[in-house]
């Protein structure tokens, strides 16, 4: 149920050293302002919709789809949120589930760790962020993945998000790094808006003096996300004592950038065998994105290896499920990453995963009808 696109050796060792384990799934939960342009997300119907995006998936990680949400799953072009694939896992295999507020608009009633974050301005800005939070948010991502990483001793921790406009963010991040990932990001959208994306990281970049020794945190403070900048530091304290499983596609490629260029520019130890980034077969092959190609894109000595989960919703009872097979939503919360687990630590099939994901929907349906 697994396949290893890049870097297939590491891959397989990494998979080998921690089938059988049970990880922690640590979600980080952030907001940009670039979500709220129009046309450039399809996670919400509208951008008021779109302001509680991460809200709703919080919510529904956290406490299921018996409960009555403050903010229910928004509604979508097409499609249903990826959260009921995460919700299915973490729920039948009991695992620990942590929520991190790195920088939200609102906050959902759910059990949060507060990074002392804010939301981003619009990367088109260049001035996303202050560089006092980012380097807050470094901080206390390094001391929170040192800290679960003792949790998750002789196993493995997975870093997921839910940031709504962040394969924006993605996208100049990379090109900031020195990456080209023009047209090769992802999006929530059948087809990519690759142009608009592109046109917009360009504005925000123009206005960064980049040279060829751009410091990592003053790029996240230009163009970046909050969310970022707090899974890089958890990766890298984590990645010296348990395995991490970075849960996402194109966000998680511009994380590894970040771990690299932060650990090169601050001399900070971690361990690269240690960190995967485990997506969706919908993010690995999406015809209007490159994700393999993105991978690929970095230094000879630095491409990080790239699992997925062959799940399908081909045949699948539920029209949303099956709008997956058509391009629509792909990947968020990781719901990727959640998969590969469920395969790693149960060796659960296509058959088991899918029913219970359908089994999430039955249950959110019947709720809605009763109330």
């Amino acid at each position: 149920m697994i396949n290893i696109y890049t870097q297939v050796s590491l891959g397989e060792a990494w998979l080998h050293r921690y089938r059988g384990k049970l990880p922690i799934f640590a979600c980080i939960l952030g907001f940009t302002e670039t979500g709220l342009i129009p046309g450039i997300s399809a996670a919400g119907l509208t951008p008021e919709d779109r302001q509680y995006t991460a809200c709703a998936d919080a919510e529904f990680l956290y406490y299921g789809p018996e409960y009555y949400p403050k903010y229910p799953l928004p509604p979508l072009t097409s499609g249903a949120s990826p959260v009921l694939i995460s919700r299915a896992v973490v729920a039948n295999l009991h695992i620990p589930v942590y929520l991190f507020n790195a920088g939200l608009l609102h906050i959902p009633p759910v059990p949060l760790i507060d990074l002392g974050g804010m939301a981003a301005r619009c990367l088109s800005q260049g001035a996303a962020m202050d560089i006092a939070t980012v380097k807050q948010l470094l901080t206390e991502g390094l001391r929170w993945g040192s800290q679960l990483s003792y949790d998750a001793a002789n196993s493995y921790l997975i870093l997921s998000e839910c940031v709504v406009g962040g394969t924006t963010t993605a996208l100049a991040i990379l090109t900031g790094l020195g990456i080209d990932a023009v047209d090769k990001v992802n999006s929530s959208h059948a087809v990519c808006n690759h142009k608009q994306k592109w046109d917009l990281v360009q504005t925000g970049l123009a206005k960064l003096k980049i040279s060829s020794s751009v410091d990592p945190l003053e790029l996240v403070a230009a163009v970046g996300d909050p969310m970022q900048v707090v899974v890089a530091g958890m990766a890298i304290a984590a990645s010296r004592s348990c395995g991490v499983l970075l849960g996402g596609g194109t966000q998680m490629l511009a994380v590894y950038a970040l771990i690299q260029a932060i650990a090169h520019t601050y001399s900070l130890s971690w361990k690269p065998a240690e960190i995967v980034i485990g997506t969706t077969r919908w993010v690995a092959e999406d015809p209007t994105g490159a994700t393999i190609d993105l991978a690929q894109s970095f230094s000879k000595n630095s491409i990080p290896p790239l699992l997925a989960t062959k799940l399908s919703f081909a045949n699948s009872r539920y029209p949303q499920l099956q709008a997956y097979e058509r391009g629509f939503v792909k990947e968020g919360v990781g719901a990727g990453a959640a998969c590969i687990a469920a395969s790693l630590s149960q060796n659960w099939q296509q058959n088991q995963l899918l029913a219970a994901i359908e089994a999430e929907i039955e249950k959110l349906s019947s709720n809605q009808e009763t109330k």
